[in-house]
């Protein structure tokens, strides 16, 4: 944004933005009602994706409430947790299924389906293991339900200087165990990026340039996350502002332009769309026109990661 903001000079730059809701307090036992218990698990209920922040670095002075470093049983105690609190919520949905599927055909069809969900939770197995996941019928009982173990996970392992570098022994667990699971890891200092608060963004590159990291923890973060819950970003840009628009990857034109408002989809006529290397390479929309790299969309064009774009229409 940085970028095409030297080419336009707007009068403000607006980014797009994830919310993370920082959850602690969450021990074994929490789905029993132990250390934060309930607030933590209907805090976590709320959200799309899981950062499981995980400690893969020794150091004596800095206690473990487990009594010792181990990645892999941290992991264990919580993703058991929140089983445990799909089990329960699970059981009562049952219950209820119980009593509508004697009058109600559909609700002994999801009952069955309950069921099966309960034998599979029962063996310690996440609901994202579950194997009708797909079918129409799970869809709507994890909509009502948001089965906690269902949530895309993130790894966080948070590791010390010499762990950025090369991972060390608790990391290559925490890969491995993530492979078998289809999750992401990323490795990120804790100290070090509480260090980058605060720095300007020249400094902050020289900082993390010196210490042979490319990009930041939080950066690493941000992107693995936005990818995670399937967003993009387009851009506009004018002498007002140049801004960047969140949408859901694989959305048409008029869909996209619904987040600037709602007439733009409604009375959609045209996007005039430059991909963002050529908006750059050709120094703005003058030059990209100049080129032929503007491009005229209509209403089945999917927007792309990153696409200059504006937008045409008639109420």
């Amino acid at each position: 944004m940085e970028a095409l903001a030297k080419i336009v000079t707007p009068e403000k730059i607006q980014h797009s933005t994830i919310d993370f809701v920082d959850i602690a307090g969450l021990v074994k036992g929490a789905s029993k009602g132990e250390g934060l218990g309930n607030k933590f698990l209907s805090n976590i209920r709320e959200v799309e994706v899981i950062l499981h922040m995980v400690r893969c670095f020794d150091d004596g002075n800095i206690t473990h409430v487990e009594g010792e470093v181990d990645p892999l049983r941290d992991i264990e105690i919580i993703e058991g947790e929140l089983i445990f609190a799909d089990i329960e919520q699970l059981e009562k949905k049952i219950e209820k299924l119980n009593r509508e599927a004697k009058s109600q055909k559909d609700a002994r069809v999801k009952l069955e389906l309950a069921k099966e969900l309960k034998v599979h939770l029962d063996e310690i197995q996440p609901v994202s293991t579950f194997a009708k996941k797909d079918d129409d019928i799970f869809i709507e009982l994890d909509k009502e339900l948001r089965f906690l173990s269902n949530k895309e996970i993130i790894y966080g392992a948070n590791t010390d200087e010499d762990g950025l570098l090369e991972d060390n022994d608790y990391v290559l667990a925490l890969k491995a165990h993530a492979q078998r699971s289809g999750f992401d890891v990323i490795t990120l200092c804790a100290k070090i990026e509480e260090e980058l608060v605060g720095l300007e963004e020249e400094e902050a590159k020289e900082f993390l340039t010196d210490l042979g990291i490319q990009e930041s923890g939080l950066e690493k973060i941000i992107k693995t996350a936005f990818d995670k819950l399937g967003l993009i970003s387009y851009f506009t840009a004018g002498v007002m502002e140049v801004r960047a628009w969140t949408i859901h990857k694989g959305w048409a034109a008029p869909k996209s332009a619904s987040v600037i408002h709602n007439d733009f989809e409604k009375g959609f006529i045209r996007a005039e769309v430059i991909a963002y290397d050529d908006f750059i390479t050709c120094n703005g929309e003058s030059g990209a026109k100049e080129a032929g790299k503007m491009r005229l969309e209509g209403k089945e064009y999917i927007v792309q990661d990153g696409d200059v774009m504006h937008f045409r229409f008639n109420v």
